[in-house]
């Protein structure tokens, strides 16, 4: 489940655009995505056009803000050794035997997704790896899923037959959430192959796709609890003192020790590396929320289509979905226009995806920190998918899980995506909107809807207001508001202005210029 961020300087294009500046009486033509909009958002921490690196400061000379912290010059060069670590999975072509354990259902417990369902979602993942493939696949019964085996003798022995009487197998991918490492290296004796299981496949899937230096420090933060399973295994000794005779150099440590201390040290960096970011991702969201451009969080299981629904609704031909679990990992922002011409700028967020270790959900729960900044958040569902229903139990669970404000979490809007892929498809509620993102069906509704959850969300309203043509009220509501049309009425030396426009906004404006 997980889950995986703006500011405008003042002045920008963006800003003029979004309040209304152009021909007085009709809206000319929008490009398709304002993209030196994204140019404002912050060093490395959000992407447009779907590329990443770093965009120009959104806030000017470090003086002009006297907000954020000075960082330190050798601070890129740390975090990039911290970095450096062994590959997790190896590399080349690899022929995988999938093993699903199967437990029996315990009564009064809840019903977890099907068997050959949550097989399909471990190939998935398999296929996401460059070189793998699926061999062979096994749904196995076991009784004694928290034992140290697993399976049974008898079962594993069956296995090991199998397995070793197939030399194209080359490992296997066992579907657990995390196997011990005295098992791992037990099942790997017995078996004759690499063994690996769910977290160390997504954890690899991760770091591959990790691509601005908050994402990829924050792999790094889960993969340390990795580390110390195996470096516990490796140093153990039969006498149960894990190497502690053998003293380094006079300093009264053991290797052990050592090893640990300088495990926990990098932890220590990885976490001031990742709050020196944080701050000026907050900084640049305050800098954003004081420009007051509408945020909508697109949020959804993995693979659902939020990349999709997202290049649809901005026309941003750079956005390059892929068909694959977790190919967005960064999250990115996007910017686009309601039919209001209101600008508003779309986050699209990590995939989220059932039964991931806690480890790996704790150090990524901060990437959805803008969520809970965001003024809508737009759960996408594949509704094509079998287990469509429990892919929202897992998405909603975890945004419950992240402490939101209740307004924000009862607004929550519900788009059923790929409809085309499902014939005849009708929503069992009339609150969601069915679309197809990749053939554009359904999308005049959504933002319809999307403009009208905006416009509660934010306390704006759309007004016709009249000016008077001699004053600057004209040229106040083009720069505070986002002007719609002008009907200029010239034998009254008036105009009637449609505005959208915030309850801040207005009530200046009544004060500027009263009736």
């Amino acid at each position: 489940m997980w889950a995986l961020r703006a500011a405008v300087r003042p002045g920008a294009w963006l800003s003029r655009v979004v309040r209304g500046r152009g021909a007085p009486r009709a809206a000319p033509p929008l490009p398709a995505c304002p993209h030196r909009a994204l140019a404002a958002f912050g060093p490395g921490d959000l992407k447009g056009r779907g590329g990443g690196g770093r965009g120009p400061r959104a806030d000017g000379p470090r003086s002009r803000t006297g907000e954020e912290e000075e960082e330190p010059e050798d601070a890129e060069e740390e975090e990039e050794e911290l970095l450096r670590r062994d590959p997790l999975l190896p590399v080349g072509t690899q022929r995988v035997c999938l093993i699903h354990p199967e437990v029996k259902r315990v009564p009064g417990k809840p019903q977890l997704t099907r068997a050959e369902w949550q097989v399909a979602e471990a190939e998935a993942l398999v296929h996401t790896l460059d070189g793998w493939s699926v061999a062979d696949r096994m749904v196995v019964p076991t009784k004694t899923p928290d034992g140290k085996l697993i399976f049974g003798r008898g079962t594993l022995e069956h296995l090991a037959e199998k397995i070793r009487g197939s030399p194209e197998i080359t490992a296997v991918f066992l579907n657990v959430e995390r196997l011990a490492t005295p098992t791992k290296k037990d099942l790997e004796a017995t078996w004759g192959v690499q063994v690996f299981d769910r977290f160390t496949v997504v954890l690899h899937i991760f770091r591959c796709n990790a691509r601005t230096r908050e994402a990829r420090l924050q792999v790094a933060l889960a993969e340390l609890p990795l580390l110390r399973s195996h470096l516990k295994s490796s140093i153990a000794r039969p006498d149960g003192r894990g190497g502690g005779s053998r003293y380094i150099m006079g300093s009264g440590e053991s290797f052990m020790q050592v090893q640990q201390r300088l495990l926990k040290e990098k932890e220590i960096k990885i976490r001031k590396a990742l709050e020196r970011l944080r701050k000026k991702r907050r900084l640049l969201g305050k800098q954003r929320r004081r420009q007051e451009f509408p945020v909508i969080s697109v949020v959804g299981y993995t693979n659902c289509g939020k990349t999709t629904l997202i290049k649809a609704l901005t026309g941003d031909d750079a956005v390059q979905p892929r068909d694959q679990l977790f190919a967005t990992l960064d999250v990115t922002a996007h910017a686009g226009w309601l039919p209001s011409r209101m600008a508003v700028i779309y986050m699209d967020t990590i995939g989220f995806l059932s039964e991931l270790p806690h480890s790996l959900i704790e150090s990524f729960s901060a990437t959805l920190e803008d969520v809970a900044h965001s003024d809508l958040i737009v759960h996408v569902r594949d509704v094509s998918h079998p287990e469509t229903e429990l892919q929202k139990a897992s998405v909603l669970s975890t945004l419950h899980g992240l402490h939101l404000p209740a307004p924000l979490l009862d607004s929550v809007l519900e788009v059923h995506n790929k409809v085309d892929l499902v014939p005849g498809y009708s929503p069992a509620g009339p609150q969601a909107v069915t679309v197809s993102a990749l053939l554009g069906h359904g999308l005049p509704e959504l933002k319809t809807r999307l403009e009208d959850a905006v416009l509660r969300a934010t306390g704006r309203q759309v007004l016709t207001l009249r000016v008077r043509l001699a004053g600057t009220q004209l040229s106040w509501l083009h720069r505070e508001a986002t002007v719609q049309e002008v009907d200029v009425i010239p034998e009254a030396g008036v105009a009637d202005v449609r505005v959208v426009i915030s309850s801040s906004a207005y009530g200046k404006f009544r004060k500027l210029f009263p009736e």
